[in-house]
């Protein structure tokens, strides 16, 4: 009886008149009929929302459709979906940050600059580019996120731009003697592949497991292209192919993600041998694909959306940057996961959706498995292993992809998740919130 009158007695506190804009509310814990106690924003308007999120077609380096394609180039291409779609004016843009890995900094800064040009924006638009390793992406929307929240400006972007073609994985220079007196520093120059193997030895993740891991993720990816399901999230790009033996180039557009094998089968991959260790388990067959690719999130103020008349896809809710041991490093989303969903007034039950980075089989079975999570809820349609992974883009491609599923699943599908490992021993994660899920009345804890 208690329980039902503190209930009508929050109810009734939300009905009330207040002498207050409509827009502010006061922080305090909504006890009015959620699944978990989660927490008011100060103000509902003040919310960060995602109004456009894009990407190109994800395609394998050195083979795929973007091959003969300029970094800059696939930039461009999701930069002015954004606008293009929105219908801003660029100019209202705050910043744009980019999250890439592999090239030079300065150069591939000048270059993401480039791009904004191309794609329409002024001069007096900023861009700058951001590194976290495999979590890039993530981390410029959520740089984003953090600036608004700030106060620095209403509108940004957060972006993401790989191409594995033209920047290959490498150590360039010499090595400080210092790493030999630190095992942690000696175990953040590991190949990744041998992380991977590190995580199957130490958590007992078996070849089996991984493999068909691998099969899943080409099945559901194959599926969800021959559905359409990405149709809404991949911008196409015009480009062209280079004939490698006649020199001859061929205007094409490239639609679709070319990494992806529906033939991909259990007996198949077994005949892969060990790609880093001898007498280890981490194939070819069972590890994300060497990929090209670009992404582009557009993010401002709940009021700003709501007065320019712009759809909400969803709403940035929080984010959460780990370390871990870096011999281990794919067990990053097994730490950041939990911590974003808490930061957000959430429990692991609530979320309806995970998108969490296949960088090795290895280590997204382990993560799956240890926080006891449903596999009908992680990558329902395909990850990195079918899909690819283009290092700095991940993070903005794993967010167009979640949250265009959320919208196509409607009521049914409140949160999401996406997570993703980071080379020498970190993981990241944040909680998004369906755009149309949510009102003053059911407003969660912002980050």
């Amino acid at each position: 009886m208690d329980r039902a009158i503190n209930r009508q007695r929050v109810l009734l506190q939300h009905l009330a008149p207040s002498s207050e804009s409509s827009q502010i509310v006061s922080s305090s814990i909504c006890a009015a009929g959620d699944s978990a106690a989660y927490e008011r924003s100060a103000s509902f308007g003040d919310d960060v929302v995602i109004v456009a999120a894009y990407r190109t077609p994800l395609c394998k380096s050195k083979r795929g459709g973007f091959k003969d394609t300029l970094p800059d180039d696939l930039l461009a291409t999701v930069l002015k979906a954004v606008l293009d779609t929105s219908k801003i004016d660029p100019s209202e843009v705050g910043d744009i940050v980019v999250g890439t890995v592999l090239a030079r900094g300065s150069q591939r800064a000048s270059e993401c600059r480039m791009a904004a040009f191309y794609a329409g924006f002024p001069e007096t638009v900023p861009l700058r580019t951001v590194n976290r390793q495999c979590s890039s992406g993530l981390q410029a929307v959520a740089d984003v996120v953090a600036a608004i929240r700030a106060g620095f400006y209403d509108i940004g972007i957060g972006a993401g731009l790989e191409s594995m073609t033209a920047d290959p994985m490498a150590w360039d220079g010499s090595i400080n003697p210092k790493t030999h007196i630190f095992s942690q520093a000696q175990d953040c120059l590991l190949p990744m592949g041998i992380t991977s193997e590190n995580v199957a030895h130490r958590f007992g993740v078996s070849r089996e497991e991984q493999d068909q891991a691998a099969v899943e993720s080409h099945r559901k990816a194959a599926a969800a292209t021959a559905a359409g399901r990405f149709k809404d999230e991949i911008i196409p790009v015009k480009t062209k192919i280079v004939d490698p033996k006649t020199g001859e180039e061929k205007e094409v557009t490239i639609s679709v993600d070319d990494g992806i094998r529906p033939g991909t089968s259990l007996s198949g991959l077994a005949k892969l041998k060990p790609a880093f260790k001898k007498d280890g388990t981490t194939t070819a067959g069972n590890s994300s694909q060497v990929t090209d690719g670009a992404g582009a999130v557009l993010l401002m103020k709940r009021s700003v959306a709501v007065k320019k008349g712009l759809p909400i896809l969803g709403v940035f809710r929080s984010f959460a940057a780990v370390g871990v041991d870096p011999a281990v490093m794919g067990v990053g989303p097994a730490v950041a996961i939990p911590a974003a969903v808490k930061s957000a007034g959430l429990q692991l039950d609530d979320i309806d959706l995970f998108e969490i980075n296949e960088a090795f089989a290895s280590q997204f079975v382990y993560c799956a498995k240890k926080l006891e999570l449903d596999p009908s809820k992680i990558n329902v349609n395909g990850g990195a292993i079918a899909l690819g992974h283009p290092l700095g883009a991940t993070g903005a491609r794993c967010v167009a992809t979640l949250l265009h599923e959320m919208k196509r699943r409607g009521r049914d599908c409140r949160f999401g998740v996406v997570s993703m490992c980071i080379g020498t021993g970190m993981g990241a994660a944040a909680v998004f919130e369906r755009g149309d899920a949510v009102d003053q009345l059911t407003n969660v804890k912002g980050f």
